[in-house]
């Protein structure tokens, strides 16, 4: 049988991380630069961007910031190659980018609907196009689609992000079938509840729109009953970022890994 004697790990790696001025992404890029990669903060706001990168460069960590709508085709494609030209290539993207708007379907507006599933889905294909063509070049690379519990499983008020999730894991199944023979892989993490940002400020508009406590949007609709109110933190899942990014092989393409202490188990 032959051996692997490559060791797990991302010293030296070009490392993308899209919408990484905060919550999740940030944490995928401070723990991706402590692992020695050289981290690209792609966000939409570039002065945070541009300060978090400064926060990494101060811990002796390479990093670089760059402004990214991830559902603009231009500025994706102009971002990586500005990535390329200072870094040389790419080795990890990790699609991470997300927004979030809730409503009833009937009061969905097709304006929001297209908002969402343009960051969400649109922005991780277009971001994973752009990197790809350089990642088979090189025969090599890792993609890392933040997903969600909403790629596998729905709750009410968020038919177009449990859309654009769902959609996430296919893209990325089928970029494994496309990549394997080009020496890329494709993998998803599924966070259950983390307490971003972003969750944060919908659960009292979930509150509002059902007609519930906060509590109930909690322990009903976002489900913390079930997982006996633990929570998955951002280092949680930054730590799945990495051990899809550090495997040495790409025996591990495909897949998806839930980060929700077991929230689809029955």
């Amino acid at each position: 049988m032959k051996k692997n004697n490559e060791k797990m790990g991302i010293k030296g790696q070009v490392a993308i991380i899209t919408g990484s001025a905060s919550g999740i992404g940030k944490a995928i890029a401070e723990r991706y630069a402590m692992g020695g990669a050289k981290v690209v903060i792609a966000d939409f706001n570039l002065e945070i961007a541009t300060a978090v990168a400064e926060e990494i460069k101060a811990t002796g960590a390479e990093a670089m910031a760059i402004r990214m709508d991830v559902s603009s085709e231009k500025e994706v494609n102009a971002g990586v190659e500005a990535v390329v030209k200072a870094y040389g290539g790419i080795d990890i993207l990790v699609a991470n980018a997300g927004i979030q708007i809730v409503h009833p379907i009937g009061e969905f507006s097709l304006e929001d609907w297209h908002k969402v599933l343009g960051v969400n889905l649109d922005g991780a294909f277009i971001t994973a196009r752009a990197c790809m063509k350089h990642m088979y070049l090189a025969k090599r690379g890792s993609i890392i689609f933040t997903g969600s519990v909403h790629s596998k499983a729905a709750s009410p008020l968020k038919s177009a992000y449990v859309a654009a999730k769902h959609g996430v894991l296919g893209l990325a199944r089928t970029i494994a079938k496309e990549g394997l023979s080009h020496g890329v892989r494709s993998n998803v993490i599924c966070p259950g509840l983390v307490m971003t940002p972003l969750i944060e400020m919908q659960i009292p508009v979930q509150a509002k729109m059902l007609g519930i406590s906060e509590d109930d949007v909690k322990n009903k609709v976002l489900r913390m009953a079930d997982t006996e109110g633990m929570v998955a933190t951002l280092e949680d899942v930054a730590e799945v970022a990495y051990f899809f990014a550090a495997m040495p092989t790409n025996c591990l393409t495909g897949q998806s890994i839930d980060v929700n202490y077991g929230l689809l188990c029955s």
